[in-house]
């Protein structure tokens, strides 16, 4: 099958701008062309792989899948091109708040005991922070790791998100009853809260459903709903109109450690080591 890295870049690009203009332009080819190597692409595995019947693409179910390894193919060709360039940075990646006020002082003495290994830090909004397309080689994740090798680091609070101006934020300590009676804002691909959060029967039954981080703390903000969230958000998202306080009664959150299933990046089992040492207990 004559399938080449150009086939493979178009289907990636189409289905990540969702269309063909915007496709074209991130890869800087015009449209007609980039529409013309789609349709080889499909002639070429016999299948069709965008839904074309909206004006907003959708991938079809060979299409995700095929996308799915594509991203991944172009990820280890452009690795390996690096790494026979030279030492390429360490990636890691994260979702939601890294390791909140860990995670500066974890960096810079990296940075100070292995200045020729750089690590690249990216957030990447899916629920293993990029490793399952190959963007990172190692992921900080608040839920646990589901297909790749990895481990606990520590366990931290949650905090209730508010609005700065709502009753609540008055109190020093609130509980989850405090929080069933609001319109309560999650993010299901990356949050780590949900509704078995609560007893059945006393569930919000107000909800409002967003994609990322920025739009969970702009609904809150905007005196629209409240939150529940790992204590790190406090350090990494302090935002305008935003405020936290504990939760009494909710279990922590495991942070988790993880890392790519396959040739690990050669500084992968310092690094490991290196964060379970700024993982400990703090004074």
């Amino acid at each position: 099958m004559d399938v080449e890295l150009r086939h493979l870049r178009a289907l990636v690009a189409i289905v990540d701008a969702g269309t063909v203009t915007a496709a074209a332009a991130a890869l800087g080819v015009a449209q007609p062309a980039l529409s013309r190597t789609l349709r080889q692409l499909e002639n070429r595995v016999g299948t069709r792989l965008v839904d074309r019947d909206t004006r907003h693409l959708e991938p079809t179910p060979r299409g995700r899948a095929l996308y799915d390894r594509a991203r991944a193919i172009l990820t280890a060709v452009e690795d390996a091109l690096a790494e026979a360039a030279g030492p390429r940075p360490l990636r890691l990646g994260y979702s939601w708040a890294a390791l909140g006020s860990r995670t500066t002082p974890l960096l810079r003495a990296w940075r100070a005991t292995h200045p020729d290994v750089p690590v690249e830090v990216h957030r990447v909004d899916s629920r293993t922070a990029g490793l399952e397309h190959g963007l990172v080689d190692v992921a900080l994740l608040r839920s646990e790791p589901v297909g790749f090798p990895g481990r606990p680091l520590y366990r931290e609070p949650r905090l209730a998100a508010l609005p700065d101006i709502h009753p609540l934020a008055a109190r020093d300590v609130l509980t989850l009853d405090d929080l069933a009676a609001e319109t309560l804002a999650l993010i299901p691909p990356v949050g780590t809260t949900s509704l078995d959060l609560w007893p059945p029967e006393r569930r919000p039954t107000r909800i409002v459903e967003l994609s990322n981080v920025d739009e969970w703390l702009n609904a809150i903000a905007s005196g629209g709903a409240v939150g529940v969230t790992a204590a790190a958000t406090r350090h990494t998202h302090a935002y305008p109109g935003v405020v936290y306080r504990p939760l009494a009664d909710v279990p922590p959150i495991t942070v988790y450690v993880a890392w790519a299933d396959g040739p690990p990046h050669p500084a992968l089992p310092d690094f490991l080591d290196h964060l379970r040492e700024a993982s400990r207990p703090q004074p």
